[in-house]
């Protein structure tokens, strides 16, 4: 069946723009509009993926909203909205694959990616943990402590403990701000050199620790704190 609702001729511009001109000629909410088409068919969706912009502040913020904020916009049901958080998902799924496998030392502009795709538009405060091999390689990659807007508890020695459990050499944190502002605190520091001082004996290295803020991220390494 052909499509004639009255918006088809905006939805095949839209396509069209992006086939021939790329994404990059296309606004935010007009890249939000084409990803709601299939979800939402038969309705203009314009004002729908305005109005999810003008809440949420970009895609990124789009994509990390609950799901009970998402179905709060005119328009999105709680299957849209879980579709909507599949953005989210895949951009981090797709990030991750830049780091599996590959030394981290060498893929850092992938991994500070990785780490901003996945944490800056979180609304708590997340703690983060990567586990690296010998050869510098992602082992795994968990979160062990989440908390409040401005607050996640962090125990070193449950880091170290699980450092142990998978045979890590070495670690990488990473947490997040959601104030939006990447500067580490007195308390990162504090708890920074803790961590470092506990791994020390076990002959587990600190190499770095990012704090991710809306639009930039700090590392203690460069910073000189480590």
């Amino acid at each position: 069946m052909s499509d004639i609702s009255p918006n088809s001729g905006h939805r095949g511009r839209l396509r069209e723009k992006l086939t021939s001109a790329g994404a990059d000629s296309l606004h935010d909410y007009e890249l939000l509009e084409l990803y709601l088409f299939r979800s939402i068919p038969r309705r203009d969706v314009k004002p729908i993926a305005k109005a999810l912009i003008a809440r949420f502040g970009d895609l990124g913020g789009v994509a990390t909203a609950a799901l009970d904020q998402l179905t709060m916009i005119d328009g999105i049901s709680d299957k849209t909205a879980a579709e909507l958080r599949l953005i989210h998902a895949l951009s981090e799924r797709l990030a991750r694959e830049q780091i599996i496998g590959r030394p981290i030392i060498a893929s850092w502009s992938s991994l500070i990616n990785y780490v901003r795709t996945a944490m800056q538009h979180a609304t708590t405060e997340q703690f983060r943990v990567l586990f690296l091999d010998r050869k510098n390689k992602l082992i795994a990659d968990e979160i062990l402590g989440e908390g409040t807007i401005d607050h996640a508890p962090v125990y070193p020695r449950e880091v170290v403990k699980r450092a142990l459990a998978l045979e890590a050499s070495a670690i990488i944190l990473a947490h997040n701000h959601p104030s939006g502002d990447a500067t580490p605190s007195q308390a990162d520091i504090e708890m920074t050199r803790t961590l470092v001082d506990v791994c020390k004996p076990f002959d587990i290295v600190v190499h770095d620790h990012l704090v991710v803020g809306r639009e930039n991220t700090s590392s203690f390494k460069t910073l000189g704190l480590i």
